[in-house]
């Protein structure tokens, strides 16, 4: 695949885009006192979360997350051990993973979740006797 300079130039303008639309990373830290990555943006501000909140990470051991760096963009964090990148302009906008995997883990929160609807619908159910009996040995047709 050949790149013309066009696509190249249009890249460049992109990046340069992104760059001026969000601050780049200029530390990156794991503290293992509260067990959050810790980044410090060039805007002063720091963001830190928990790995597991973040894919990729979520089985991280600490270990693992003390030699992270920052990409020469500084919109990106690498973690070499894990083989992990977290893109900055993604975090500030609340995404710690992709699509895919964030919605995995808002169903988790919401199956937790009890109301009083989930509550009503499991007393009903109940009445009508429950989940049937798991069937052992082979099933006659």
């Amino acid at each position: 695949m050949d790149i013309t300079d066009a696509t190249f130039e249009a890249a460049n303008r992109r990046g340069a885009a992104k760059k001026t639309a969000f601050p780049a990373a200029v530390a990156v830290r794991y503290d293992r006192r509260i067990s959050r990555i810790v980044i410090t943006l060039a805007s002063g501000l720091q963001i830190a979360f928990a790995p597991r909140d973040a894919q990729g990470l979520e089985n991280a051991h600490p270990a693992n997350l003390i030699d992270a760096e920052i990409s020469p963009s500084g919109l990106g964090v690498h973690f070499p051990k894990l083989d992990a990148d977290l893109y900055i302009p993604a975090l500030l906008e609340g995404f710690l993973g992709s699509k895919r995997w964030m919605a995995s883990q808002m169903g988790k929160v919401g199956g937790k979740v009890s109301s009083a609807a989930k509550t009503a619908a499991s007393r009903e159910n109940g009445k009508l006797g429950g989940r049937p009996k798991k069937v052992k040995g082979p099933v006659a047709a």
